[in-house]
């Protein structure tokens, strides 16, 4: 989202502190002991030393010093107000403050900030000898300095040097680039939810403003020094690193006053959401909801504030906390969440509400908050690097995580003999981490999100996800309907930031799902008494004894991963153990060999058995509970359903090299998906294919031999006909297909093809890596929506592409010259494409043509002297569709403009312009015409020069047209970067 700033533009910065005090009352002590510290600090601070004489103005170095300063600190001792060019200072330090966000330390120096705001006694400010517009500038000054969050000495007990160190330290935090700087127009109220008690939101009665986060620890405790009165400290700022987009991004939010008033920062736990919100500014108390929704809603209607709502996971407690009522407001609201939703429940009360879903950190930042945390520097220590990196991939860019397994394996550069002993105990941890050991500080932390889920189901499809389901389809919803809900319960654990489906399928963090596991291993700890059994080495060994029981109902072993003794092999195991778990409804079985009868085998809903041994599917094998069968890089060789099977929805038979046949599929009337990649043996597949209505999903990748019509020592049969011995070569597809993959089939001709397809509804396609020149005709493509046609080198044309067609791809397609429209308009929303040679033309988005094939005639007037360089050579640059071009001079149309570019060319006529310039930019004015005498374009040249890099993939040709009058700007960047 781009985010644009309402701040004036900040001056040339010269200082970063201006130092403004009373001389007679601190010059000599605490303003001189201030200036040295911030000196020390490496802190630009100007002070005066010179007394101004009474009834005179402030020098004009003065002023130019408070301009060019970031920050303000206002020593407000007794005498203060008694002088005018202090008041002056004053009063210009806050219009700064409001113009640019200049930050402003009041420090009351042995002064109540009461009496300064009240101006009793030394501060009551005399009108007699000014102006009354003087005065109440002066006045308004007082009061608002005094209502800013300040630092406060009182009495003379209290360490000067201790109190100067900690307004360094504020100032220095406030001003590092790192930190998050709230707008000082802004005000702040904020809210932290934990426990989830909606009765115990309180601030503690000592706290004035304040907050310092244990990032560590617990996230929402936070205790402040009594004598600090408005402050914000991040406790280390190791806390931001790599967050530093996502702080700029909030604080143009924060600064736009265009932009909805509320942000939601989302993500799973530990990902950094409140470390991020933190801000600045007045904290005001809040000892009820009651309370806190009155004084909220005040506020929001009385002052431009920040609020602050911490760890919000309901509805209602918005609606509590903002009330139901709409109402105008320039405040801004930070909320933190799990909740990627959120944004439909402020709907619900009226708010606009941006969600800010936040990023995890990447391998690099990841390796500096560990390396910061773990060593005490931005880098591993020697010998440590490996282990770091193993770390980072465990974390996977979480920083909680990072930073607290950082800190709980720090290492000392000091002492060698610890350094060795510590590479040890990293191995150890980093073991103990991969085998499921999940940190209790990190699982407390993430367990949230998993305990406040509203509905058991929906806990235990997390659990199912975690232990069985991990990088597996989204299909997994067909699998566990019935029984959990699982469409609408996916959507919930997604919208929690617990799982998330990437391109198809279900991705969970590693923390995440080393938690899942965790909490299922604590059923029991014996392995037969859990519902889940998936950890290889207990489920080898509970199949291998026999010691299956009523509890299990999901089962995973991976015989690759089981840890066998030296010189031992694995046992065939027994079918028996199997039949004993009555409640079994997951079966993930990894190249695992059973024997026995399966006459009595488990009703499964979902059965995985990659590697099956099997040729053909045993009786008993297939029940009539099964949703789902996955028996990917088996030995099958024939499939063929035993009776009807209602409930089966996907059949997967992905590399299975020596199947040969599929028959009987009126057998499975329900089927939606069928998954046959890379059986590159299959030749037979049942004719009633046609007859699947609820079939989306056709999968024949690979499959060289199934639709080829002729090919040595095969012979031409294809369909498998159910009903009696006669074969015919011809596919009819159900019309109910929504996706058909028919990539990398070696198909060489259009009508290799030997499908009959005719669409219901929008469809998907994939044709790549095949080696026809045209499209294959017996598809009909009227309602495609995606076409893939990626490596089709042998590709000429796609004419006439159906208004459909929404995405294309056509990465190496070399021989592709020409893309058209049925509609002869560009209608894509995606077009990807790379390695052309040949394409000239994208109807509807540009089209290239050599000068020497474009009549003189076409072309406008005052460019018609091109012609003469027609053989001339050009070194086209920049996009794909560029490289490979002829090399001659090229004429380039899109959106309207015609553009070329003239390499090593020197002509008078490029000379013969009406306004020029030697500089990157020209100005002019466009003459006044009447309508009929509008200007109909521009013609525009530049001359550019190599920059000496020797990459012509970063070479860029851009233009800008801003039209002043207007406020309207042009950037064009030719297509392959020809010319401007």
């Amino acid at each position: 989202m781009a985010l644009t700033s309402s701040f004036t533009s900040r001056p040339n910065i010269t200082y970063d502190v201006f130092l403004s005090f009373r001389g007679e009352d601190t010059r000599y002590s605490f303003a001189d002991h201030l200036y040295k510290a911030l000196v020390q600090a490496q802190l630009r601070t100007f002070r005066d030393d010179d007394a101004i004489p009474l009834g005179h103005e402030l020098k004009p170095e003065i002023k130019d010093a408070i301009i060019e300063s970031r920050a303000s600190i206002i020593v407000l001792s007794e005498n203060y107000a008694s002088s005018k060019w202090c008041l002056d200072e004053l009063s210009l330090i806050l219009e700064q403050r409001q113009k640019c966000n200049h930050f402003v330390l009041p420090v009351f120096y042995r002064v109540y900030p009461s009496a300064v705001r009240k101006q009793g006694q030394s501060f009551f400010v005399e009108g007699s000898n000014w102006t009354v517009d003087t005065t109440a500038r002066w006045k308004a000054a007082l009061i608002e300095v005094a209502s800013l969050a300040g630092m406060v000495l009182l009495g003379y007990k209290t360490h000067e040097t201790d109190f100067i160190k900690e307004v360094v330290e504020a100032v220095n935090n406030q001003l590092d680039l790192k930190q998050l700087s709230t707008p000082a127009h802004f005000r702040r109220l904020e809210i932290h939810n934990s426990q989830q008690d909606l009765n115990q939101l309180s601030t503690p009665a000592h706290l004035t403003g304040l907050e310092t986060v244990n990032s560590q620890q617990d996230l929402k405790q936070f205790s402040t020094p009594a004598h600090l009165t408005g402050l914000e400290m991040v406790n280390s700022q190791l806390d931001l690193t790599g967050l530093e987009t996502q702080v700029e991004d909030i604080n143009l939010w924060l600064k736009d006053d265009e932009q909805p008033n509320v942000i939601a920062i989302c993500g799973m736990g530990g990902s950094g959401k409140t470390t991020l919100a933190q801000r600045g500014g007045e904290e005001i108390m809040i000892s009820s909801v009651f309370e806190g929704t009155l004084k909220i809603v005040e506020i929001l209607q009385m002052k431009k504030v920040l609020i602050f709502l911490d760890d919000i996971d309901d509805k209602d407690e918005l609606s509590i906390l903002l009330g139901t009522n709409t109402f105008l407001t320039q405040s801004k609201i930070i909320v933190t969440t799990r909740f990627l939703d959120i944004d439909a429940w402020f709907g619900s009360i009226s708010w606009r509400c941006w969600v800010y879903k936040l990023k995890s950190l990447n391998d690099i930042e990841s390796l500096e908050l560990l390396s910061c945390h773990a060593f005490g520097s931005k880098v591993p220590l020697e010998g440590f690097e490996e282990l770091a990196e193993q770390l980072v991939q465990y974390c996977r860019g979480n920083p909680l995580a990072l930073r607290v397994l950082g800190s709980s394996l720090f290492v000392s550069d000091n002492d060698p003999w610890e350094r060795n002993n510590m590479i040890e105990i990293w191995r150890r941890r980093i073991n103990s981490l991969k085998g499921g050991d999940l940190d209790y500080n990190i699982r407390s932390v993430l367990q949230k999100s998993f305990d406040f889920l509203p509905l058991d189901n929906q806990r235990q499809l997390f659990l199912d996800i975690a232990c069985f389901f991990v990088g597996e389809s989204k299909h997994v919803v067909k699998i566990l309907r019935d029984d959990l809900h699982a469409k609408s319960g996916i959507r919930i654990l997604a919208n929690r930031c617990l799982v998330n489906i990437v391109t198809g399928k279900l991705v969970m963090h590693q923390l995440l799902q080393d938690m899942g596991r965790t909490i299922a291993c604590e059923e029991s700890k014996d392995p037969s008494k859990r519902s889940r059994v998936w950890h290889d080495d207990e489920s080898y060994s509970l199949l291998k004894k026999g010691n299956g029981s009523n509890a299990i109902e999901g089962l995973a072993l991976d015989m690759r991963k089981v840890k066998q003794g030296i010189g031992s092999k694995p046992v065939a195991l027994k079918t028996s153990s199997l039949a004993k778990m009555n409640k079994l409804k997951l079966l993930q079985l990894k190249f695992v060999t059973l024997t026995g009868s399966y006459k009595n085998f488990p009703m499964l809903r979902w059965l995985c058995w990659h590697g099956c041994p099997l040729k053909t599917m045993r009786t008993g094998l297939l029940q009539s509970s099964l949703v789902a069968v996955d028996m990917s890089y088996g030995h099958i060789e024939m499939f063929e359903a035993p009776t009807v099977l209602n409930s089966l929805k996907i059949l997967h038979f992905e590399g299975c090299e020596k199947l040969i046949s599929i028959r009987q599929l009126h057998l499975l009337p329900n089927l939606e998906t069928l998954i046959l990649s890379n059986c590159s043996t299959l030749i037979h597949l049942s004719e009633s294919i046609e007859d699947l209505k609820s079939l989306v999903v056709l999968d024949l990748k690979g499959c060289v031999n199934l639709l080829k019509s002729s090919l040595k020592n095969v012979k031409p049969k294809r369909l498998w006909n159910d009903r009696g011995n006669s074969e015919r070569s011809l596919f009819l597809l159900p019309s109910s297909l929504k996706s058909l993959y028919l990539d990398f089939c070696k198909i060489k001709h259009n009508n290799d093809v030997q499908v009959a397809f005719h669409a219901q509804s929008f469809f998907r396609l994939w044709l790549g890596c095949n080696k026809f020149e045209f499209l294959p005709n017996s598809i009909d493509l009227q309602k495609l929506k995606t076409l893939d046609l990626y490596s089709c080198s042998l590709l000429k044309s796609l004419p006439s592409i159906p208004s459909t067609l929404e995405e294309l791809y056509v990465e190496r397609c070399n021989s592709l010259e020409r893309i058209t429209f049925k509609s002869g308009r560009y209608s894509l929303q995606w077009f990807s494409y790379e390695g052309f040679s040949k394409l000239c033309e994208v109807e509807g988005l540009f089209e290239l043509v050599p000068v020497a094939k474009v009549d003189e005639a076409d072309l406008v007037q005052h460019v018609q002297w091109i012609k003469a360089f027609q053989d001339h050579k050009a070194d086209l640059v920049g996009d794909e569709i560029a490289k490979g071009k002829d090399q001659q001079i090229q004429i380039l149309y899109e959106y309207g403009i015609t553009s070329t570019y003239l390499q090593g060319i020197k002509d008078p006529n490029m000379m013969s312009y009406e306004h020029m310039s030697r500089f990157p930019n020209v100005s002019f004015h466009v003459p006044f015409h009447q309508k009929e005498q509008r200007i109909q374009g521009l013609h525009v040249s530049c001359l550019y020069k190599s920059s000496g890099s020797n990459d012509k993939d970063m070479w860029t040709l851009l233009m800008k047209i801003n039209n002043t009058t207007k406020d309207l700007t042009w950037v064009y960047n030719p297509l392959g970067s020809l010319s401007v």
